[in-house]
């Protein structure tokens, strides 16, 4: 009986780039390797691996996310703008091929089952806080006030996968960190450290600006 679980996938490696489940991620394809391998997963079941390529060390992570094509449009010279949507994740087994594009037998992973709910759900609405302080310290800040999406999730694990895909910055090492977390309870955990730590600057940023502002008004008076 074939195992389910494991399965070849063609890969696309990024640089810097982590998509997490649920994600969009649109592409520009126009190397005549990955146009191939578009062909191809259009042919099949429209899923390919993203992968996150680090120039660096010139090194492909070992987790990724399966991308579905929910949208193409090839022009005439072949290059193609499709938008994916990002699903399982999943563990890069064994490399199967280079040529003409990369594919890589493959593993799913899923967050492990949480024992204590009620702590999990807590969490969730600390978190959820902390993000609703970050967006709104940063639209006084920027004077352009921000709104967080009104189908923002609220499943635990959901809303981990939204925060590390919508970190800001570059931090594709902390996103990568995040996507190969198998514990929503650490991930979110991990979450809140960074948007609290985020909170805290933004609040001591926005006092010295007021501060600042109401100095600047007395010497007007």
């Amino acid at each position: 009986m074939a195992d389910l679980s494991v399965r070849e996938l063609p890969l696309f490696p990024l640089p810097d780039v982590v998509l997490f489940p649920s994600d969009v991620l649109p592409l520009h394809i126009f190397e005549s390797r990955y146009r191939m391998m578009l062909q191809s997963v259009l042919e099949s079941d429209r899923r390919f691996g993203v992968v996150r390529w680090d120039p660096r060390s010139q090194s492909m992570a070992p987790i990724g996310c399966c991308a579905e094509v929910i949208q193409h449009q090839t022009g005439e010279d072949g290059r193609s703008n499709i938008i994916t949507l990002g699903q399982q994740r999943f563990r890069v087994l064994n490399v199967t091929r280079e040529t003409p594009f990369r594919s890589a037998m493959v593993s799913w992973i899923e967050d492990d089952p949480e024992d204590n709910i009620d702590a999990l759900h807590t969490l969730t609405e600390s978190v959820t806080t902390a993000l609703r302080d970050v967006v709104e310290l940063t639209g006084k800040l920027t004077d352009s006030p921000t709104e967080l999406p009104e189908d923002l999730p609220d499943l635990p694990r959901e809303l981990s996968f939204w925060i590390g895909a919508h970190l800001g910055g570059p931090v594709a090492d902390q996103q990568q960190e995040l996507l190969e977390l198998t514990c929503t309870r650490t991930r979110l955990e991990q979450e809140f450290e960074m948007l609290d730590e985020t909170r805290r600057q933004l609040a001591a940023r926005t006092v010295l600006r007021d501060t600042l502002s109401s100095a600047d008004s007395g010497n007007d008076g």
